[in-house]
């Protein structure tokens, strides 16, 4: 009865968040207390989910408090620099734009929020695009890898989903994924770089008269190879006899092209979250801010500080110097409570699936069922197809039904083989490249249409690059022991 319960509950509730009958937080609180009555919980329900959520406190805290810091270094302009930096070493090279586009986006999405980092990205890179005639579709698609990879951030939810569900440490789960994280970035950037290649071609081949082999791809400048008058083909085309006349075009065309993009940036710019005339500026802490930026970092890796603690300090520190009136402070907290309230709410709200699950038996029944139809030599293998089912399954199914309602099976099961919850929870995550590209997630179709893109096109050149993402970063969790087999 309890395995035909708990296989029903985790149904109904993804059928009920996949057709958007109820939102996730209703459905975390709703589903499991009719099933937990259903099984006989009773009054004793409520003891259950409480001491569930006693375990997912600190993971409230943490995504609470870094929402708050990574919006406010947004806000007082910590990224600006960075993206003016991109614009003005681009110049018209496709496969600088491209890469530059890639590193934007991975950058930006260190506040773990998909929709701003897509918004940032588009506002700063579009214009670049559609100046230099470049595809749309691969801005979207080098944003889409990017933030993807970036979503295991502890910050990013996945993460956080994970720990939250099997009651582990989110540093437990994060930080032997670094390497992980970083080989999935150096994909990123090779895709990405390959992409502008392709873009380059395209362009020559396109349009022969004004891409043409004369003219040498610039990196900044606007002025042909060397950026100091022009050189090589460039210079040589202006010479009488040797297709001057061809050349001129090239090099008056290539020459508009950065100079409009270089001017209009600060328009493109202009009611976005990166308006270079927003009130919330501060460029005389620039350095402060960074050196803040760099020391919460640093101490995420060092991991000798409880992660929710040093957010907590960061964000106290940073609103009190960036703003010292009360009033502003309270106001910079108002700015950011949808994002706050949306997550913390929902991890709170797990704490009643969460806590159904454990308290009634249901996910105990349901291993054991797992482990008598499983084949016993694929046992010691759990987290491994965990990790290669994640990326299908996040996919057709959100991130809240996969990680509160399959995962803790699918952990539980692998207990029996000696393979523990964190190297499942470490697993699980591997797939979240894949997974940000669904059309299930907001932020993804808030992306194409900022970039008039169509999602169909968008899935053609992503979804494949993505699935080799997240299989680089399962085999070198493998590698690196930090997903093990049992």
């Amino acid at each position: 009865m309890l395995v035909l319960l708990g296989f029903a509950m985790i149904a109904v509730f993804m059928v009920l968040i996949m057709t958007k009958k109820l939102t996730p937080v209703l459905a975390l609180i709703i589903v499991p207390t009719i099933f937990g009555l259903f099984a006989g919980a009773g009054l004793g329900i409520g003891p259950m989910v409480m001491d569930s959520m006693k375990s997912m406190t600190s993971t409230a805290a943490l995504l609470m408090f870094a929402i708050i810091y990574f919006g406010l270094m947004i806000d007082v302009g910590l990224f600006d620099p960075l993206v003016r930096f991109i614009l003005r070493k681009l110049g018209n090279d496709p496969a600088k734009v491209v890469l530059g586009t890639a590193v934007l986006a991975a950058a930006v999405s260190l506040d773990g929020d998909g929709s701003t980092t897509f918004i940032l990205t588009t506002a700063a890179m579009l214009p670049v695009y559609l100046r230099l005639k470049m595809s749309p579709v691969v801005l979207t698609c080098v944003a889409g890898l990017a933030n993807g990879t970036m979503n295991i951030l502890p910050w990013g939810g996945p993460t956080a989903r994970a720990a939250t569900a099997l009651k582990l440490d989110v540093n437990d789960v994060f930080v032997p994924m670094i390497p992980s994280l970083i080989a999935g970035l150096v994909v990123v950037f090779v895709f990405s770089w390959l992409l502008g290649l392709q873009e380059r071609n395209r362009l020559r081949a396109l349009a022969p008269e004004i891409w043409g082999e004369g003219v040498e791809f610039d990196g900044g400048t606007g002025r042909g190879g060397s950026g100091k008058g022009g050189s090589g083909s460039t210079r040589a085309a202006r010479k009488p006899g040797t297709g001057g006349g061809t050349g001129v075009a090239v090099l008056e065309r290539t020459e508009v092209l950065v100079a409009d993009s270089e001017t209009d940036n600060d328009t493109a710019m202009a009611d976005t979250a990166l308006d270079p005339n927003r009130t919330t500026l501060r460029p005389k802490l620039f350095w402060f801010n960074l050196g803040l930026t760099v020391a919460v970092m640093v101490t995420l890796v060092a991991n000798v500080i409880p992660l929710p603690f040093v957010f907590m300090v960061g964000s106290a520190i940073a609103l009190l110097v960036n703003f010292p009136k009360v009033k502003e402070q309270g106001a910079q907290l108002i700015a950011h409570a949808p994002s706050i309230v949306a997550v913390v709410s929902m991890v709170m709200a797990a704490a009643v699936l969460t806590g159904v699950l454990n308290g009634t038996g249901m996910v105990k029944a349901m291993s054991e069922w797992l482990v008598q139809i499983i084949p016993s030599d694929m046992g010691p293998f759990m987290a491994v197809i965990t990790g290669v089912l994640s990326i299908p399954m996040t996919f057709f199914m959100s991130n809240d039904a996969f990680y509160f309602g399959v995962l803790p099976v699918l952990s539980e099961t692998a207990a029996h083989y000696g393979i523990s919850a964190a190297d499942m929870a470490r697993a699980s995550i591997t797939g979240q490249p894949f997974h940000l590209q669904s059309p299930l997630v907001p932020a993804i179709l808030l992306l194409v249409s900022l970039a008039k893109v169509e999602l169909g096109d968008h899935h053609k050149k992503v979804l494949w690059r993505t699935a080799v993402i997240s299989l680089v970063m399962l085999g070198v969790g493998v590698a690196t022991g930090a997903i093990g087999i049992g």
